[in-house]
Order: C-alpha cells, then structure tokens, then sequence
C-alpha cells in the first residue's frame, strides 16, 4: 500500500432503521450488496430550510450546490463538486446511464458504474465493478460521521450474503477522510471481495463500492481513485 493512503484505528457503527438495496436485476449474482438508496422521502439536494438559533443538524444548515455528475473523457472520470478523479481500467464497461435510470429520483445519485464485463456476459470469474455514489447526509437524520453511514450499509451487505472483514476504520485518501469497511462472499468456488469507502463532505456522502476476486485485485481498483490531483 502506498503512502496515499492510512489506517489509524476503528471508529463506531451507528444503527437505524430499514433501507433499499438496489441493484441492477443483470448483475445481481454478480454485485450484488453493492448500492444504498434511502428510504426517506427527502428531496436530492435540497437541504431544509433553517432558522437563526435552530438547533437542528449541521447537515441541514449547510446550502451548498448539488453535486455535478462528472464526466469521463479518455477512460478518466473527473469530479469538480468533490474533486476527485478515477481511472477507468482498460476495456471495461460503463453502466452509468442504465443504473442511474434505475435509481429512485430524489434519493440519490450513480457518478459512475463500471464493470470489467457486461453485467449479463457468461463468465466464471467475478465481474469486478466500481459504483461511485452520492446521497444528501440529510436523508439520514442524527447520521453525524461517515462511519455512520456503515451501519445502513453493513445491514444490507449481510442481508445478501456478505460477510464483515473488519470494523470500519479510517482510510485517508491523498488526505481525504475516508472511512472504509470490507465484506466477503463465499458462492462456491468464487469469492466476491467488497471494499466500501465513505467520504462526508459538503453536506454529501460519497460513497465508493469496489468489487473483485481477491483483495489484491480490489487494492488495485482503489488506487485509480485520486483526490485533489491528476491521475497516475
């Protein structure tokens, strides 16, 4: 592992109540515990109004511009709102538009969906994938960390079968405080490695979901992910 990155030491889970997990019917064998969508009926990017002397969240004093969704140009996607980028890995797929299309308006946001095939190919190996999302942090009322977020996120995950690696720890990215957490699959002779990164940030939690074969293959996909710089 390379300096861009660190762990210094376990934070705490923060427990709620029901959420979706949403994923693409194509891929589910393949991905599935990958994407968290809120139950709440809060609208995208719209932070409720407050008050002077109002002591509700931070999170809902904070009225920033909702986030852009990005672009890729030359297999590299950028990021402005967040300003992060991430390399595409030669040949694979881009699945952004479909997912998104299936994403509940007004619950959250896929920056980018990429997989190393297409979802519905045969094949007898992982179908490693990258899911970069956004949620408003005020879709979940008394969430104040992003280790909070895993919580909601672990819930899921074991509800598809994964299981918990380690407690979330903090996972800095180029500086960036990033709290990570991993998941395993065993299907046979396969197993399915989930690494889950979640950045608070601006009133937004970025999360990025990386699926693969080993955790080898799946510290190689995170260090396509760069903040504050251009890619390697």
């Amino acid at each position: 592992m390379t300096a861009r990155y660190g762990r210094t030491g376990l934070v705490s889970v923060w427990q709620c109540g029901r959420i979706d997990f949403l994923y693409d019917q194509c891929m589910r064998a393949a991905i599935a515990g990958i994407f968290l969508c809120s139950c709440c009926n809060v609208v995208f990017a719209q932070q409720p109004s407050t008050t002077p002397g109002s002591s509700s969240s931070p999170h809902s004093q904070i009225r920033k511009a909702a986030p852009d969704s990005g672009s890729t140009v030359k297999d590299v996607y950028r990021n402005n709102f967040f300003q992060f980028s991430y390399q595409v890995p030669f040949g694979w797929v881009d699945r952004t538009s479909e997912m998104a299309e299936d994403v509940e308006a007004g619950k959250s946001k896929v920056l980018l969906a990429i997989f190393e095939r297409p979802p519905a190919a045969p094949g007898n190996t992982v179908n490693s994938a990258v899911i970069i999302a956004v949620e408003s942090a005020g879709s979940y009322p008394g969430l104040k960390a992003a280790a909070d977020y895993f919580g909601l996120l672990t819930e899921v995950a074991q509800s598809k079968g994964f299981k918990i690696v380690n407690d979330p720890y903090e996972f800095p990215v180029d500086g960036k405080p990033i709290v990570r957490r991993d998941f395993v699959k065993e299907s046979g002779n396969l197993s399915t490695h989930q690494s889950s990164l979640v950045m608070l940030s601006k009133g937004y939690l970025l999360s990025v979901t990386f699926i693969a074969g080993s955790d080898d293959d799946v510290v190689e996909l995170i260090e396509k992910l760069r903040f504050g710089s251009k890619p390697r």
